[in-house]
């Protein structure tokens, strides 16, 4: 803005006028001819002001009527020319004003417009009045258009209550109301608009008061707003700061700032400033004392619709050298929301998001509608994203990632597309059915699904177009897995304490689709005390499972809890996998843990080349699986080249070379001294019961079992292990399982040395060493001994130890001595 107020007048008097006279009445020095006159007056001998008329009318009442006038204003340092022309202004010599009786024209220069020579003449008092002074600031100049001017002639102020008009190179607008000093200082009472073009596009700025000093070369505005490309700012005040040229410098809001753009972002804060470039272009922004930033999209076909908010207590913004928007600095605590509808074809999908940190930098890009849109997000100083999705009415899946850093990169209309975090990064999500899963390790790397892209393959289970949804992630080093299931009300997995899965590896991917989680690097898992390694292994976050894949090794602590919440040592101790004590150890190709609720919860199977073992017990079968839960083992196999093997310790019995006592001799305490022995056992199928410490072995697709003790060799249809009771056994070998009793069923083939033997059952000792074969009343058992011949009764009885054979019958029985060589 300038100056509003400089007259000159020109005219004739419509009454008698003693010219004379009229320099004492108005207080000024007058230099007049037949047809012109001049008045030049200093004010505080500060700034000057010349009147200059072509015609003066003196009235009786002390008032004079000037026309044709027009006034030229100077600054102190007579940088400045204001002009102000006008037909008629009245002058009222009491009051020392004079007031436009029509339309005035005022013309406002920089203050760097008139040169100091230009004063000097006037100095010298030399009337000419400055020509030039119009062509040396005609691109700096406003040109004014108003009526009812009131000039004072005593403290040089000007003012109008009209209507005010004004245009500039940068634009044009209007007030009502003005006032103007000869100092330069320009009042715009109300209702004021100013129209200008940036960038090739209109802005409107209105404003409910503005004031201008031209020496500071400040604008202030009270109430402002401006309104550009479809969006606007407004501040409850705001200082601008002009350069000589009339650039802005600096703009300063207070008592509120608020501006919106055409893509329905909008920013708030109590305090704001802006610098700018010699072309009004924006280069720095600084907002402060509790920033907000919210803005709204919706795609065209209604599809998705997103809402983002952000707020932090200071805010600097960064611009390019065309003034767009490229940056933006958070500070102090940064929290950030956004929430994203989408409709697919399978319902509403609802993805909201939060950011915290203490500080984070935003960097915008264009959209290719000349509009800006977030291109990345860095924070530091410890970030925390969480977030929840939901379709439908499904119960929500909420996550969570945290690292000491986090960028993040944005797709097209503000959608986040990838999100990077280093240092203590970590992982937490929870899928509908409440399993709760958490990785981390020092870098994660998280990708989402775009709006509109299948979350998993065509055909799956998987939900499709979750927009928003984590789609894959990476984390690597020192990555820790934990995998809580589901609890009921009561705090239970079926009536059970929930055990977690935990797992570690050196790197881990993310798969949304299906929601797996793949460990690669030296992966080891713990599930309940189950511990296990591999080569890789991949965890589902649906089921809770876990797999293993190549060189699998395991060992089982038996610490997983019974459904009263106890430990597998709490509730049966001195009890494992196979009866004994201490782990048990299990080699394979490929392993499976379930760990999810349903009838297989608890479940470990082993596959390819399995061997488990625990002490000097041990399984070997193509297929193993350890029920932690029920504790029981299963072993089958439908390849007769390679048959389930069960190795299992005996109770006290004589090895195969230890000397055989003669019927009667010595004593008890003369006799051998017994040590456990070993049971091989080879089927089809074989189950252990921990609880009842029994196993069975049966032929299943191989047809036959076959049993070895140290003295004979057996083939039946199955064979039933029965294992000593826990702790009922002494010895140095007592804290082992042993087997105390073997029973082979059905087909019953039975060879020692040379003998030979036929039933339908044989029962094995092995605390005595004695075999008892029987038959059925149909066919009974016999027995073939090559020096006595064959030999048959209602149970025959082979007493390992001495090489004896008992004969019962018809309540009888009958002792036989072999000669056969062992």
């Amino acid at each position: 803005m300038g100056s509003l107020i400089l007259f000159l007048a020109r005219g004739r008097f419509r009454n008698a006028l003693n010219l004379k006279e009229l320099p004492q009445k108005l207080g000024v020095n007058i230099q007049s001819d037949a047809t012109t006159f001049t008045i030049d007056h200093a004010l505080g001998g500060r700034s000057r002001y010349r009147i200059h008329a072509a015609k003066a009318i003196q009235y009786k009442d002390n008032r004079a009527i000037l026309k044709d006038v027009q006034i030229e204003l100077y600054g102190e340092d007579g940088s400045s020319v204001d002009t102000i022309e006008g037909a008629e202004f009245d002058y009222d010599q009491k009051n020392s004003t004079a007031t436009a009786s029509g339309p005035v024209s005022i013309t406002i220069t920089r203050p760097a417009a008139t040169a100091p020579a230009s004063l000097a003449r006037i100095e010298k008092g030399k009337p000419t009045p400055i020509a030039s002074a119009a062509e040396v600031a005609a691109r700096g100049e406003i040109h004014v258009k108003t009526s009812g001017l009131t000039f004072d002639t005593k403290n040089g102020v000007a003012k109008t209550a009209e209507r005010v008009d004004f245009s500039t190179i940068q634009g044009s607008g209007n007030s009502i109301g003005a006032s103007y000093d000869s100092k330069g200082f320009l009042v715009l009472e109300r209702a004021v608009e100013l129209n200008t073009v940036r960038g090739g596009q209109p802005v409107a700025v209105r404003a409910e008061h503005a004031e201008f000093e031209r020496g500071t070369m400040v604008c202030r505005l009270h109430a402002a707003t401006a309104a550009y490309r479809g969006g606007n700012a407004t501040a409850g005040d705001a200082n601008i700061l002009f350069r000589n040229d009339g650039s802005a410098v600096r703009l300063d809001a207070t008592n509120g700032f608020n501006m919106t753009t055409a893509t329905g972002g909008h920013i708030a804060a109590p305090t704001g400033a802006m610098d700018f470039d010699e072309h009004n272009q924006p280069r720095h922004g600084h907002l402060q004392g509790g920033v907000s930033m919210d803005s709204t999209r919706a795609e065209k076909d209604g599809a998705a619709q997103r809402r983002m908010k952000a707020t932090s207590p200071v805010v600097d913004l960064a611009f390019s050298a065309r003034g767009e928007l490229k940056g933006a600095h958070l500070e102090r605590g940064v929290a950030m929301e956004s929430d994203q509808l989408t409709q697919t074809a399978k319902g509403t999908l609802h993805v909201g998001r939060t950011w915290s940190s203490p500080v984070a930098d935003l960097t915008f890009r264009d959209n290719g509608k000349g509009q800006a849109e977030p291109a990345t997000i860095h924070g530091a100083q410890g970030v925390v994203v969480t977030g929840e999705s939901q379709r439908g009415s499904s119960p929500p899946e909420p996550s969570r990632l945290a690292a000491d850093e986090m960028a993040g990169e944005f797709g097209p209309n503000s959608a986040l597309t990838a999100m990077i975090g280093t240092g203590h990064a970590s992982l937490e999500q929870t899928n509908p059915v409440g399993t709760r899963q958490t990785s981390a390790g020092d870098r994660l790397e998280a990708h989402f699904a775009a709006a509109g892209k299948p979350s998993g393959p065509v055909g799956s289970s998987a939900p499709q177009n979750g927009a928003g949804q984590i789609e894959s992630a990476r984390i690597d080093g020192h990555v820790a897995l934990t995998q809580i299931p589901a609890v009921n009300p009561n705090g239970t997995v079926g009536g059970q304490a929930p055990v977690p899965l935990r797992a570690w590896a050196g790197h881990a991917v993310y798969e949304g689709a299906g929601e797996w989680l793949h460990l690669t690097e030296s992966p080891r898992v713990d599930d309940g005390g189950l511990q296990m390694t591999a080569d890789k292994m991949d965890v589902s976050h649906a089921s809770g499972d876990a797999f293993a894949y190549g060189n699998v090794k395991a060992s089982y602590l038996g610490t997983r809890p019974d459904r009263l919440g106890r430990s597998a040592a709490t509730a049966n101790p001195g009890t494992g996998v196979l009866g004994g004590q201490g782990p048990a150890h299990v080699i394979a190709d490929e392993a499976e843990m379930a760990h999810s609720t349903g009838a297989s919860s608890g479940e470990a199977t082993f596959k390819g080349h399995a061997r488990l073992w625990q002490q000097a017990n041990s399984v070997t079968a193509p297929v193993i699986v350890l029920d932690r839960q029920k504790g029981t083992l299963v072993a089958h196999s439908g390849d007769a080249a390679d048959p389930v093997k069960a190795i299992l310790l005996s109770t006290g019995g004589l090895e195969p070379h230890a000397a055989s006592p003669k019927p009667g001799a010595g004593t008890a305490g003369d006799a051998p001294s017994r040590s456990p022995s070993v049971i091989r056992v080879n089927g089809g199928d074989l189950k252990y019961s921990d609880g009842e410490r029994r196993a069975w072995m049966r032929g299943g697709d191989l047809g036959k079992v076959v049993a070895e003790t140290p003295t004979a060799t057996s083939t039946s249809n199955e064979v039933e292990l029965q294992l000593l009771p826990a702790g009922n056994h002494s010895g140095k070998d007592g804290g082992q399982a042993q087997v105390d009793r073997m029973t082979a069923r059905g087909h019953v083939l039975v060879t020692s040395g040379s003998r030979r033997g036929m039933g339908e059952q044989l029962l094995y000792t092995g605390e005595t060493g004695e075999y008892v074969l029987t038959g059925t009343a149909a066919s009974p058992p016999v027995m073939a001994d090559p020096s006595r011949g064959t030999v048959t009764g209602s149970a025959l009885v082979f007493h390992s130890h001495d090489d004896r054979v008992t004969i019962e019958g018809a309540g009888n029985r009958t002792t036989t001595e072999t000669t056969a060589p062992k």
